[in-house]
């Protein structure tokens, strides 16, 4: 791997962004037909130095702001979802270590990141009876260090990583975080995810058996949740940007067809107008189209504005303003992409629905990467804040 750029800040942030996002896009729509998994791409991203611009200022990063973080995820979604989404534990869990990493540990691990290295994710379980519900376990050795069992799924970003955050409980039952090497023995990951959408994310399978894990890779996640926190606003705000990315990039490709190869209906041709461009129903469609997108990154930015004025003032009130800001653009962002990814094809017409041109691709995405969590959840939160002023629980899904 070669040695990652170092960004200096936002700006900096930003631009690097867009290039990569305007190159990613070109091969997007083969790399989902073919299901070929993005090793190039994000070997890209790596030498870019995006991985690294949350790196605390005090251990060389950029430390953008999350409004910064917010739009390269947008940015890059618009162009390529499953490529966007891979990354997004990789900041989660840089995250948890500007929380509770011990000095040494952020030392060694920012290191680790400003060079490029790369967070996967080890976190859900199958067949469990929910989503919290972590049997995965780190067992203490005579010597301090632990033994590391157990299996994950939807494992996003763990086949490409040199790192995989692994979520287990340990004594007393607490939730940490285990970082193990991707090539550690007993480590193996599995290349078996098939959803529908999000098809070259590799989200499959990791078996951990028996695990080496020293006791300085282990991090105390449980205390994350005891105060005030933003781990889960953060978290739901990188997947909001995805979805508003989808939006756009959905809404992206149903302008650039209706411009250059839709027909027009011939009823709208008998009013006077020679192009579907000019058709006025079609105008009247774009129109709220583009409102449900403006309002997906509308609330986006606002979202990530509230995450970053409670950075600055970290209190039980700034947290829950962050978290229900980020719940409202989750849902809005959601509802966008699954009604423009839809909606491309009624705009476009029947060669849209061409399986070559790959245009289902916006709405598969948005399908599959939608159902990470449920937006009833996060409406029902909302209504409980406005209604009643019940803050929003720690659970780090809101």
């Amino acid at each position: 791997m070669s040695a990652a750029t170092v960004l200096a800040d936002d700006a900096d942030a930003l631009a690097v962004a867009v290039e990569l996002a305007a190159d990613f896009r070109k091969d997007a729509a083969e790399r989902d037909a073919l299901r070929r998994l993005p090793h190039a791409e994000l070997e890209r991203l790596s030498a870019s130095g995006l991985l690294g611009v949350t790196v605390p200022a005090e251990f060389g990063g950029a430390d953008v702001r999350t409004e910064t973080l917010a739009e390269i995820f947008r940015l890059l979604a618009s162009a390529d979802a499953s490529l966007a989404q891979i990354p997004q534990s990789h900041f989660v869990y840089v995250n948890v270590l500007r929380r509770q990493g011990t000095r040494a540990q952020q030392e060694f691990f920012f290191g680790e990141v400003l060079a490029g290295k790369r967070f996967g994710n080890a976190q859900s379980e199958a067949g469990t009876q929910h989503v919290q519900d972590i049997r995965t376990r780190l067992v203490r050795r005579p010597d301090g260090s632990y033994l590391l069992g157990g299996v994950k799924h939807y494992s996003t970003g763990a086949l490409f990583a040199h790192w995989i955050p692994v979520v287990a409980r340990a004594d007393e039952d607490n939730l940490h975080v285990a970082y193990v090497p991707r090539d550690a023995p007993g480590l193996t990951v599995v290349d078996d995810w098939d959803g529908m959408g999000q098809r070259t994310t590799a989200s499959g399978t990791v078996r951990l058996e028996s695990v080496p894990v020293p006791a300085d890779r282990v991090v105390p996640h449980h205390l994350t949740f005891q105060g005030p926190q933003l781990h889960g606003a953060i978290a739901q705000l990188l997947h909001s940007a995805i979805d508003a990315g989808i939006a756009a990039g959905a809404l992206a490709e149903a302008v650039e067809f209706v411009r250059t190869k839709s027909r027009p209906w011939f009823e709208s041709v008998a009013e006077g107008h020679e192009t579907a461009a000019d058709d006025l129903l079609l105008i009247q469609r774009f129109g709220e189209l583009a409102i449900r997108a403006r309002a997906a990154d509308a609330l986006l930015a606002s979202a990530a504005r509230s995450v970053d004025a409670a950075r600055a003032d970290l209190t039980d009130g700034s947290a829950a303003e962050a978290s229900i800001a980020v719940a409202a653009a989750k849902v809005t962002a959601a509802e966008a992409a699954l009604e423009i990814g839809s909606a491309l094809f009624e705009v476009s017409g029947t060669r849209s629905a061409l399986g070559s041109l790959g245009l289902h691709r916006h709405w598969r995405d948005a399908r599959t990467h939608t159902l990470h969590d449920p937006a009833r959840w996060k409406v029902q939160h909302i209504g409980r804040y406005v209604l009643h002023g019940t803050q929003p629980p720690r659970h780090g899904l809101l």
